[in-house]
């Protein structure tokens, strides 16, 4: 298969920047040997789920994941248990996923395994999106890729003034993606095409105002939250989120703030192609010089021109598919993702530009892999009898 994505040497940075630790990091995640990565404390009403890797900002590795799936499980059939709360420790909640293992894993022939590190994402952020019990994430602090992912499709999503969102994945060759293309799509107007083309950040007022959280409770008042809602022992969702309304503030989001540039970012970003989004950016400079413009079209000129039409196309068909959908999408561009060639010097994206990226090349990316006897669509769980019971709120 001919390259279709190809990592620019801000991921390899990254991985050097980790140089010293990454035959640890990729060894130890392979063989699933991480200690305390994720804690789980609480009562037997109350559970809490906390990711436990501040000094690599709460990365997800596999052993994570698995520790996860296998508690969550558990907690959702425990009938003593009311709800749960997904947090991290220190000054971040996620990062998102180990890129150094998945990196180094793949460059070494060990596609399969950044493939099956997937598939439990996937399932983990299904089952989340899905669960029978209320869910209370308190994202404070950094919350970026996979962070997203096991945050964004639950019932109540909690921010602070601490919070900084965004899905940087086209910096690194990548898409938007576990889940991203469903809570993306569901934004006010075309915002979401402007997150997952740009890797903007947003703080925690503007998350509030878009839709991607449905709280704002300040960093100080986060533990008497948590020990409110302890206390509180009931799953009625009513009852949680009056409880932790007495908590919530309505902040006031910066005037320089893009989401108050809406209908320019709806006239830009409902283009048809990456193209004339671009154009349409480059258009408005002339009538006004506003700093978002600037940094948007910087960016978008400077990250992966495939990555950057496989995320407006899957971007845009999430928006008429349901979680599901999309998430078997999302695995299989992904999978299209790992098993093309990487190079070992990969300085600069290739294609290199927008206009050389083919209809062609960003179809095969959203097509099954037919070289391979073994490899299926993603299989999710089977979870019709709970899909309407917590439905993610965007």
């Amino acid at each position: 298969m001919s390259p279709l994505f190809s990592y620019r040497k801000e991921l390899n940075q990254v991985v050097m920047q980790q140089s010293p630790v990454a035959g640890n990091i990729i060894s130890h995640t392979l063989n699933g040997v991480y200690e305390h990565g994720v804690l789980f404390e609480g009562d037997s009403i109350s559970r809490k789920v906390i990711l436990n890797r501040p000094e690599k900002l709460n990365i997800l590795n596999y052993e994570m994941v698995s520790q996860m799936l296998k508690n969550l499980k558990a907690f959702e059939n425990d009938s003593a248990v009311r709800l749960v709360i997904l947090k991290g420790n220190g000054n971040v909640f996620c990062a998102g996923g180990d890129i150094v293992s998945n990196f180094l894993s793949v460059t070494q022939g060990h596609w399969s395994y950044g493939e099956k590190f997937y598939e439990k994402q996937l399932i983990l952020d299904y089952i989340l999106a899905t669960y029978r019990k209320p869910l209370i994430s308190l994202v404070d602090g950094i919350v970026m890729g996979g962070g997203a992912g096991l945050s964004m499709h639950g019932r109540f999503r909690i921010v602070t003034e601490n919070t900084v969102f965004a899905m940087p994945e086209t910096l690194i060759g990548h898409f938007p993606d576990l889940g991203a293309s469903h809570f993306l799509s569901r934004l006010p107007g075309h915002f979401g095409e402007y997150l997952g083309l740009t890797g903007a950040r947003l703080d925690g007022a503007e998350m509030l105002a878009c839709g991607l959280a449905t709280h704002f409770v300040l960093s100080k008042d986060l533990l008497a939250l948590e020990n409110a809602l302890q206390a509180l022992g009931s799953s009625d969702t009513a009852t949680i989120s009056e409880a932790i309304s007495n908590f919530s503030h309505k902040p006031t989001i910066k005037d320089d703030s893009a989401y108050s540039r809406l209908e320019v970012i709806n006239k830009c970003f409902s283009k048809e192609t990456v193209e004339e989004v671009l154009l349409s950016l480059e258009n408005e400079v002339e009538n006004r010089t506003e700093k978002w413009i600037l940094v948007a079209i910087k960016s978008i000129k400077s990250v992966s021109p495939i990555s950057l039409k496989v995320a407006l196309r899957s971007i845009r068909e999430g928006r008429t598919q349901n979680l599901k959908q999309c998430l078997v999408r999302e695995y299989t561009i992904c999978c299209n993702c790992i098993r093309a060639t990487v190079s070992n010097d990969a300085l600069e994206w290739e294609p290199s530009r927008l206009e050389l990226v083919s209809k062609d090349m960003v179809d095969r990316c959203f097509t099954g892999i037919d070289d391979d006897d073994d490899w299926q669509f993603l299989q999710l769980p089977d979870r019709s009898s709970m899909a309407e019971v917590l439905k993610p709120k965007l």
